[in-house]
């Protein structure tokens, strides 16, 4: 199984970030349904070591809280962009969580994560996407701003690459105080 913790969105905010999709040649957008925000990517592991992940996540006793999403930007790797994103405006509750998650995940046997937390919700991967338009979609949109949701549990998601999208399946969700 290829696994991943991660936040789901409601709808009606999907709905709001699928309404930024376009206008970047060389974007693959992501299907609105597939809109979270990853807590953790944790990748490919046997059915029993997902069961192990399971049972430590299980045990994660964290309070709920609300998350706004906030303003657009990119990531780049090898100086060239490859991520549009919606960003995710930091708070304790978020960085609380995620580390806990981080912690659960290592005693149950995962190798620590390499890279920074930078939470966000990814819009589009992009392959040599045209740099004008993509720097006036990141301008037109930078103030985007949508109203707080609230975060009343994590998920474990199981993902299934496709030929046009992966597959999201939420596998178990955890309750937050």
């Amino acid at each position: 199984m290829r696994l991943f913790v991660g936040l789901d969105l409601p709808w009606e905010v999907k709905q709001r970030l699928g309404v930024l999709a376009g206008g970047v040649p060389g974007a693959r957008w992501v299907p609105p349904e597939n809109y979270h925000m990853t807590l953790r990517f944790i990748g490919e592991v046997p059915a029993h070591r997902a069961e192990e992940i399971d049972l430590a996540l299980a045990t994660l006793r964290a309070r709920g809280f609300a998350l706004t999403l906030a303003g657009v930007g990119t990531f780049a790797k090898g100086g060239r962009d490859t991520q549009l994103w919606v960003g995710v405006e930091r708070n304790p509750q978020l960085d609380h969580l995620q580390a806990k998650i981080e912690t659960a995940l290592q005693r149950a046997g995962l190798e620590p994560e390499r890279r920074r937390f930078a939470p966000h919700v990814t819009l589009a991967r992009l392959d040599n996407a045209v740099p004008t338009k993509l720097a006036a979609f990141v301008q037109a949109h930078n103030l985007f701003r949508a109203e707080p949701v609230p975060v009343a549990h994590f998920t474990l998601f199981s993902s299934q690459l496709g030929k046009e999208a992966s597959v999201y399946t939420a596998e178990v969700e955890y309750a937050l105080a």
